[in-house]
């Protein structure tokens, strides 16, 4: 992706649409100083550049059933590129891995699962993340709280 050099006037647009997605142009337009035809072609021009990658509703997990938040750390046989690749597909087709990282340190993969129940837990390390090939360990720890959770990211705008 090209490398789209961003304005404080882009960077207000970022702050403002990464808490309000649904602000209509007019106000998006006030609120950073802009008429709404300059600030619909930025906006366009931050899609177009892959700055604003998509739209997203945030649903509430508790109110679809799906209350557990499991972080689970995988180490695999080898750290060879058949081997990443193989493990990052695998959990790319589960739905319930909302989160994958590859990492530097003790262990390979620290993945987010969330799921209706332990149970479910259970089931999906048997039936699936047990079953992917050049896996040495997995280790689950199981979120009691959830403290904080943020999706806007903190971007500074220079004045």
């Amino acid at each position: 992706m090209p490398k789209y050099r961003l304005d404080s006037i882009d960077l207000k647009i970022l702050n403002i649409i990464q808490g309000a997605a649904r602000i209509s142009n007019t106000e998006l337009a006030e609120r950073v100083g802009l008429s709404p035809s300059p600030c619909w072609r930025r906006v366009r021009v931050l899609e177009e550049s892959g700055v604003i990658q998509r739209y997203v509703t945030l649903v509430n997990a508790d109110a679809v059933g799906l209350p557990i938040n499991v972080f689970a750390t995988v180490t695999l046989e080898k750290q060879v590129e058949g081997a990443l690749e193989r493990f990052e597909a695998a959990v790319a087709s589960r739905p319930e891995v909302m989160e994958c990282y590859l990492m530097t340190g003790e262990f390979d993969y620290l993945l987010r699962i969330v799921l209706r129940d332990l149970a479910a837990y259970e089931r999906f390390l048997m039936d699936h993340l047990t079953r992917i090939q050049g896996i040495a360990s997995i280790k689950s720890s199981f979120s009691l709280k959830q403290v904080q959770y943020k999706t806007a990211l903190p971007i500074l705008v220079v004045t």
